[in-house]
């Protein structure tokens, strides 16, 4: 299931995690099955069975630091990644 091209994007995250665009966020969890969820406002809550909700702001051009790390520690909970 785990592409080359998912590889590097997981990598550009852990490699760079304040310059990381929502819709960069956005592409690794539905490709993981979540399911996106409007929020009323700017954010964005993303859903799977099993898993906590991450919810994400809209923030142009990039998301916060905290977001990113938040999607890794969920990636590493699912078997994705290591820790570090």
């Amino acid at each position: 299931m785990v592409t080359s091209r998912f590889e590097k994007a997981i990598q550009r995250l852990r490699q760079n995690p304040k310059n990381v665009k929502f819709e960069e966020i956005e592409n690794i969890l539905l490709r993981l099955g979540f399911e996106k969820r409007h929020a009323s406002g700017s954010h964005a809550t993303f859903r799977k069975s099993g898993y906590r909700p991450l919810t994400v702001p809209y923030k142009k051009p990039f998301v916060k630091p905290s977001y990113v790390k938040l999607l890794l520690k969920t990636l590493e909970y699912m078997g994705i990644l290591d820790e570090e």
